[in-house]
């Protein structure tokens, strides 16, 4: 009898152990999948969404845009936009989620193919031409006030523009494919230093600035973006690698907060990165309907959180509204 006693006392001892054990798998399963969920819920909630708002396709007296590359918005309500194949510039006044009448058209002798735009704090226009590979600086109202020239240079004293930003302080950054660097110049176009860009790329397309002064490129045939922090001398890697989200990214802005908005030219969508170049969303798509991009060119984003694309093949530029 005690034999059996032992038996049974041993195969409850073996039972129990078991469930233990399976409690205990249990209850690490399931703080493994609580500890996922968090991280899950925390990403959800730093996803940036674009909300479309409408849709810009002709001037007030008719005239339709012809495959538009470049748009340039400030946080006064003005709107620029580069309607590449009339050859002209067109301004606008963006309140309240609509346009108002009134639109300016900007045509100067000396702009033929206006390609990107930016505004800088007195609210004059930058242009660059990619048919003169120039730099046109024009007053707020459109006048013509002479190419932005770049004096200074040290050897190699040769250039070539694919793209160029300003800064707050109005601080201009040429991307000079020529020699693989990035200019930083006075709002005069003084030369102020340079940073030379990484080796072994495939094709740097286009340079922005952030609020701290970090200035990002992007190397659209390997689909890296590389970071220089301010004063720095080199670049680094950013944003490794992003092939897996976008097909050939083209174009950069920055917002207020320091998130990269990267726009994927041949994909036709938008990618959003955090300051520490995470991946924050990935927004519209290849199409024609209202809010799908096709060839998208350039974007600006004011402090409203209006988001405006020069949609360059659908002929129109679309404004979206992030939704966080």
């Amino acid at each position: 009898m005690s034999c059996a006693s032992n038996a049974i006392q041993n195969a409850e001892d073996d039972h129990m152990n078991k469930l233990s054990r399976k409690i205990k798998l249990l209850v690490f399963i399931s703080a493994v999948l609580i500890v996922e969920l968090f991280f899950l819920i925390s990403f959800a909630g730093a996803v940036v969404k674009f909300r479309y708002i409408t849709s810009l396709y002709r001037d007030d007296a008719g005239s339709a845009f012809q495959q538009p590359e470049g748009v340039a918005c400030n946080n006064e309500s003005a709107l620029i936009v580069a309607d590449t194949g009339n050859g002209r510039l067109l301004r606008f006044t963006f309140e309240e989620g609509s346009v108002r009448t009134g639109t300016v058209e900007i045509k100067v002798d000396q702009q033929s193919y206006p390609i990107k735009l930016e505004m800088n704090s007195k609210g004059e226009i930058f242009t660059f031409d990619r048919k003169h590979r120039r730099i046109t600086r024009l007053s707020p109202g459109g006048q013509f006030k002479g190419y932005f020239d770049l004096t200074g240079l040290p050897s190699p004293t040769s250039y070539v523009i694919r793209s160029f930003t300003l800064d707050m302080n109005d601080t201009v950054y040429v991307l000079d494919i020529l020699s693989q660097r990035v200019l930083v110049l006075s709002p005069e176009g003084k030369y102020i230093r340079q940073i030379q860009c990484p080796e072994n790329y495939g094709f740097f397309s286009d340079v922005a600035v952030d609020f701290k002064g970090t200035l990002f490129i992007v190397d659209s045939v390997k689909g890296v973006v590389y970071s220089a922090a301010n004063s720095a001398a080199s670049f680094t890697p950013f944003a490794e690698s992003l092939k897996e989200y976008v097909r050939f990214p083209a174009s950069l802005a920055t917002d207020r907060r320091g998130r990269i908005y990267l726009v994927d030219r041949n994909g036709g969508s938008i990618l959003i990165l955090g300051q520490d170049g995470s991946f924050l969303g990935r927004q519209s798509g290849l199409g024609w309907k209202e809010g799908r991009l096709n060839y998208p060119s350039q974007v600006c984003i004011n402090n409203k959180g209006e988001v405006f694309v020069a949609d360059t093949r659908n002929n129109r530029v679309q404004v979206f509204e992030m939704v966080e």
